[in-house]
């Protein structure tokens, strides 16, 4: 019951930080979802370590192990655009392909720099 609640108020905290994005990007007018402005919020703190991790990992945690159930409405949307996909499917295909595929390389870099980093540190203690 005790780790229901801390996730809970792990996932209020988290969306705290994407209203405050919405907020920012409503008041300066960026081309960008409040979210992902909220989201390199929370990123800036941890990095500063205003914001320790362990005060949100349980709700982060949470929000990433139920992600599917946020493209739901995405999927029920495609069905309203069925004829765009249908005369635009191959661009669609290929963008999603290039875009996996960039992740893919992108993440797998980003590991390998800070395995690399971290087996570096460990070697200097």
């Amino acid at each position: 019951m005790k780790k229901i609640f801390f996730t809970a108020v792990q996932v209020a905290v988290l969306y705290f930080f994407a209203l405050i994005g919405n907020v920012i990007v409503s008041v300066l007018h960026l081309p960008v979802s409040g979210s992902i402005v909220g989201l390199f919020i929370v990123l800036a703190l941890l990095y500063f370590n205003v914001l320790k991790l362990s005060k949100i990992e349980l709700g982060a945690s949470f929000l990433m192990s139920e992600m599917l159930l946020f493209f739901i409405p995405s999927a029920v949307a495609i069905i309203q655009y069925k004829d765009q996909i249908l005369q635009h499917g191959s661009q669609f295909l290929i963008v999603i392909i290039l875009s996996t595929i960039t992740v893919m390389i992108v993440t797998g870099l980003v590991a390998q720099f800070y395995v690399h980093k971290l087996s570096g540190k460990k070697e200097e203690v």
